[in-house]
Order: C-alpha cells, then sequence, then structure tokens
C-alpha cells in the first residue's frame, strides 16, 4: 500500500534529530551485551547499538520509553471497532488490534521495535536499506519515513537524508505484529565527493518519537555521504527503493 502526506513537522523534527547528534561525542557506542545504552537524560543522544553480524546488518532495540504523540486521528479511517468486551475484538472476534486501521491512532513504541540497516545485494553500492521490526502483539503505525543523519567516527555529520516531496494519503504507516518495514537509503545518489560516514542516526518515527529513541548503528560499509535521500516505509525494500 503507497501512502502519501505532508510531512513539514516531521522535516523539522529530523533537523532537530541531526542537530542534537552534533553536539554529542562517542555517539554510537554501545553496551557490551549488543543492545544500545540508555540516553543520558537531557542530552538527546541517541542510543546506539553493537557491531554489525557477519551478514553485513547491524541492529538496535531501543530501550527508551514510546512515543510521545499521539497520531492524528482525525485523519483516521473512521473509529476502531469493539466489542462488548471493550478490548478491540470486531463482530465475528476479528482483533480489531491487529488491523491496518488500528495504526492509524496508534504510533509505535520504541521499546516493541528492532531496528537495522542493511547493504543488500542487487541495489547501488550507495545504497542502504533500514529495517523496523515490530515485536509488539498489536498493530502501531510509522511516520511515512525515518529521519536520517550520518557520523563519522562518533562526531555527526551535520547531513540530513531528504524524503520525496508531495507526500500525502493516510495517516500512518502500519506495521503488523511481527512484521517488517523497511526504507531505503542512497547515500550519494550523484556519485559526487562528500566526507565519509561509519554510522547511520535513525529516528523510526520522527513524528511522534523523542530524539531519545532514535539509535546510531555501524553502516553495514562505510561511504562517502553527498545531497542523501530516504525512500517512504514499504512492505519491501525494492518499493522504497522505488520512491526516492
Amino acid at each position: 500500500m503507497r501512502i502519501h502526506r505532508s510531512r513539514a513537522a516531521a522535516l523539522a523534527t529530523a533537523v532537530g534529530f541531526v542537530l542534537a547528534l552534533t553536539g554529542c561525542g562517542g555517539g554510537g557506542s554501545g553496551g557490551t551485551d549488543g543492545k544500545p545504552k540508555a540516553p543520558t537524560a537531557g542530552t538527546g543522544t541517541p542510543s546506539a547499538s553493537g557491531t554489525p553480524a557477519a551478514s553485513g546488518t547491524a541492529s538496535a532495540t531501543p530501550t527508551a520509553a514510546g512515543p510521545s504523540g499521539t497520531g492524528d486521528p482525525a485523519a483516521a479511517a473512521g473509529p476502531t471497532p469493539t466489542g462488548p468486551d471493550g478490548q478491540g475484538k470486531a463482530t465475528g472476534g476479528t482483533d480489531a488490534t491487529t488491523e491496518d486501521a488500528y495504526a492509524y491512532t496508534h504510533p509505535c513504541s520504541a521499546r516493541n521495535l528492532t531496528v537495522k540497516v542493511t547493504s543488500p545485494q542487487g541495489f547501488p553500492a550507495t545504497v542502504r536499506v533500514v529495517t523496523v521490526t515490530n515485536n509488539g502483539s498489536t498493530t502501531c503505525g510509522l511516520d511515512f519515513h525515518p529521519a536520517i543523519g550520518f557520523s563519522a567516527k562518533g562526531s555527526a555529520l551535520g547531513i540530513q537524508a531528504t524524503p520525496p516531496e508531495g507526500l500525502g494519503g493516510a495517516p500512518a504507516h502500519p506495521v503488523r505484529p511481527g512484521a517488517t518495514t523497511y526504507a531505503a537509503v542512497d547515500l550519494n545518489p550523484s556519485g559526487g565527493g562528500g566526507p565519509v560516514a561509519d554510522e547511520i542516526n535513525i529516528l523510526a518515527d520522527p513524528s511522534h518519537m523523542p530524539n531519545a529513541d532514535g539509535v546510531s548503528l555501524p553502516l553495514a560499509a562505510t561511504g562517502a555521504v553527498a545531497k542523501p535521500r530516504v525512500g517512504l516505509y514499504h512492505f519491501t525494500a525494492r518499493e522504497s527503493f522505488d520512491t526516492l
């Protein structure tokens, strides 16, 4: 399902995310157990993950608190159906909490997400793919793309990936329980010169999550960054790449 809508607020949050990273030193060091350290209070520094797996995949499961916002229920496709028990059961026994419409008024919690970055085969060498997996028991909603920044040797480069223009459509991108969604990132679409990044900074839902819910992951392979772009969340990496 292809979804679009205006996201000026998301872009403003994404800029704040990059600026918050600029002031931190050593961001991107993970705990010895492979899970991100808890962010220092008041610094806005995102959590970090461990080292990439042998397959060229880096991941992190944030432990910070859930989203601070409530979504945009006005744009939802009607109220969530409930049954007599008030537990989100629709007529006929269907669990409404696992339906896409539930995501429109229930943003994802960072504590229920696992975020990874890969350098997949079959894509240009400058492309990385961010994956977000919902480990929760209900469907949840993400903004239409993550906020993406880059770092080198623990210092933010102050470069933000630009999303597609002219967004509009449904109020959120739904991620069902156990499902994974994908966002392609092109570090250097034109192949021009730029600073070399070794980390990617990811805020999975810039509309509802504070900067502290961001994660910094080692890039699957270092690369020069110049006018980077981020695609929309989609159910396959190829679909997201097509929106770049």
